[in-house]
């Protein structure tokens, strides 16, 4: 017979399939605390195409209603150079300075494009403002000697990001391509027309024409904008993401650690135990369950209204509440209703209630003339 020889096959296996999730994967939603730590850093969700948006849509309705008045402005400043102000040559630079001209040239300029600039840095601060809030912070700013490492700019321009922003800015080129198109397409009809108009009418119709195609833009990319803002903000959590192992130690930095938290509540009971059994000795009368409760009080009338608690235990604590109440000479004094009352109804240093004023009374009442009696 020949013999069959059976081939060891070696099927890998991996062996954390079966472990559950990554203690490494990020899985958790960031805290507060991350989030604070990165806005600090300068890391918010803040979408470029939002500020674009707000700042196209402010700076055409600003030339919307202050449109006149900047044709105007301008006309005049060109018709004021055309009538023979402005020479034709630079050797009159001097003379123009010294006439005052150029100053006034450049303060013409200046009051023409001001509200526009003033509009649009209006317009960049509040999309900032209203995407991250008020929070200013220079960190942003500070150098990096991380970011000339060229390995780290290679996958970038090879990473997911640049892929995301290839998209979008594809994706705007052919819509802002496809409006100015079929917009300018649609005023075809127009253009022999205003070969019969003056030159301020064709001009203030092409200024119409160019605020209501940038208004309808600007309409548009608002729509961009609230896409890109909301994955802009998916990115940004994500990125913030944590392991469970860095919000338990996060955890740990802000509540601090259980197990020191446990010793101090430990040592502060202790302290407040041993504060407690100080006040023993100053009691006037101990009362007892007789063994699972011991409740020490005293009354002075010229410093208490009501009798007050000074001391209370239970189990072992109320035995060695009853043995420093014999080892000072303190009554101790068996009424295990009462006890129980008081140690469930009265904290240490407070008064009793005024429901448990008769039962109190009378055995303080014993336990005064029983002190005369034996002085």
């Amino acid at each position: 017979m020949k013999k069959i020889e059976k081939e060891l096959v070696m099927i890998p296996i991996n062996l954390r399939f079966f472990e559950g999730e990554d203690k490494d994967s990020k899985t958790e939603e960031p805290t507060e605390q991350k989030r604070s730590k990165a806005r600090e850093e300068g890391q918010v969700a803040m979408s470029q195409e939002v500020t674009t948006a707000i700042t196209l849509i402010a700076m055409f309705f600003t030339l919307r209603l202050f449109g006149p008045w900047l044709y105007q402005n301008i006309l005049g400043l060109m018709l004021f150079n055309w009538g023979g102000v402005l020479p034709h040559t630079y050797a009159a630079i001097d003379n123009l300075i010294a006439s005052g001209y150029l100053p006034f040239l450049f303060q013409q300029v200046v009051v023409i494009t001001l509200p526009l600039l003033l509009i649009s840095m209006a317009a960049g601060v509040l999309s900032s403002v209203l995407q991250v809030g008020w929070k200013p912070t220079a960190k942003p700013m500070m150098p990096k000697f991380s970011k000339l490492n060229p390995i780290s700019g290679f996958k970038k321009i090879f990473s997911m990001k640049s892929v995301v922003n290839l998209v979008k800015s594809l994706a705007k080129i052919g819509i802002v391509g496809s409006i100015v198109y079929y917009m300018v397409m649609a005023q075809l009809g127009n253009i022999p027309a205003m070969l019969d108009m003056s030159i301020m009418a064709s001009s203030l119709m092409i200024m119409n024409f160019v605020i209501n195609l940038g208004l309808t833009i600007g309409a548009v990319f608002i729509i961009i904008a609230a896409l890109d803002f909301a994955y802009t903000r998916y990115e940004h959590t994500k990125k913030l993401r944590m392991t469970k192992q860095e919000v338990k130690d996060e955890y740990k930095q802000m509540e601090g650690d259980p197990h020191i938290k446990g010793k101090i509540r430990q040592r502060m009971r202790e302290a407040s135990m041993r504060r407690m059994m100080q006040n023993v000795p100053e009691a006037d009368v101990v009362i007892t369950n007789p063994t699972h409760f011991a409740v020490a009080l005293r009354y002075n009338n010229l410093v208490d209204k009501a009798p007050v608690v000074t001391a209370k235990g239970a189990d072992l604590m109320a035995k060695r509440i009853r043995d420093k109440a014999r080892e000072h000479d303190v009554v101790i004094v068996e009424n295990p209703p009462l006890a129980r009352a008081l140690y469930a109804d009265v904290e240490v240093g407070d008064e009793i209630p005024f429901e448990l004023w008769e039962s109190v009374v009378e055995i303080l009442a014993y336990v005064f003339k029983l002190k005369n009696r034996v002085s």
